[in-house]
């Protein structure tokens, strides 16, 4: 039986970060020489590894939509993802400052004249990439040891659900993130690994831009429909089953398998989430599959 990590507390900023996939990773040479002591975090998913590893103390400001885990909701607000206070953050005399893919690159070149070392945590395009991300973060802040037997129970367990699926029938399978207009899950996403690692057939691995047409969806009729976007079942994302469903020719929509999962699970890539999220993703694509949750 694999055991999975316990289910994670919500935050509400993840469609945007589920659309810039094709951020590419970029770090200083020098991002790991010295270890940070008083942090700031420019996005929730930074925040997140920083607690996940150990650090939490250091971290001395984050946006307002850094609400996971709970105690980041009692440290300094500097601000949105999007809308930064940059003299708040001056103020707060952080030695590192922890950015991603949205963060402007005019505000960090503001920083960094100001002798504030700034790492950038691009969106990662696949598992082994959160992982490395969370071990730089380790790095940085003194807490590898910690952050590496996260990494490590986490790989364990993607590797057994991968054994668990290894000689099951591959299902076809589409992964939209966004509605009008349509977003789906590409090849160089992390988002498709989920539908890989699970035994799963991405219809649009092969795709390098994530905005898609119904038409194709329709033309490669796929088995399984997953819909994570904001919303749940009785917003934008229930709109998007109730369309699915109404396309009768399609595979998904005969035999039901259109499915409404958490975009606060599924676009939220700490090593921790994956897994949770891999273990729904194969369940779901696998009926009769069963993983087991249970807390170490």
């Amino acid at each position: 039986m694999i055991r999975l990590f316990p289910r994670r507390g919500q935050w509400p900023f993840l469609l945007p970060l589920c659309l810039f996939l094709t951020f590419l990773p970029l770090y200083p040479a020098d991002a790991a020489d010295r270890l940070a002591r008083r942090i700031v975090s420019l996005g929730p998913i930074n925040t997140e590894n920083l607690f996940l590893m150990g650090a939490g103390e250091s971290l001395i400001g984050c946006t307002t939509y850094c609400n996971y885990p709970p105690a980041a909701r009692q440290k300094e607000k500097i601000g949105t993802v999007l809308q930064l206070d940059v003299e708040k953050i001056i103020a707060l005399n952080p030695d590192l400052i922890v950015a991603t893919g949205l963060t402007s690159p005019q505000q960090v070149a503001q920083f960094e004249r100001l002798g504030i070392k700034v790492v950038h945590f691009h969106q990662p395009r696949n598992f082994t990439e959160i992982c490395d991300n969370f071990l730089l973060m380790g790095k940085m802040t003194g807490h590898l040891p910690e952050a590496a037997r996260v990494v490590e129970v986490a790989r364990k367990r993607v590797a057994a659900i991968g054994q668990a699926v290894a000689s099951l029938p591959r299902p076809k399978v589409f992964l939209q993130i966004g509605a009008n207009p349509l977003f789906v899950s590409v090849g160089d996403a992390f988002t498709s690994d989920y539908l890989t690692l699970a035994g799963g057939l991405n219809i649009a691995q092969d795709e390098s831009r994530g905005q898609y047409d119904y038409e194709r969806v329709l033309a490669r009729d796929p088995d399984v429909i997953l819909i994570a976007i904001m919303g749940g079942e009785t917003g934008i994302a229930g709109e998007e089953r109730r369309k699915w469903l109404r396309y009768s020719a399609l595979a998904a929509a005969k035999s039901g398998r259109v499915h409404v999962l958490d975009p606060d699970l599924i676009c939220s890539p700490t090593p921790v989430s994956f897994v949770k999220a891999l273990a729904l993703v194969a369940e779901l694509l696998h009926p009769g599959l069963r993983l087991a949750a249970t807390e170490e």
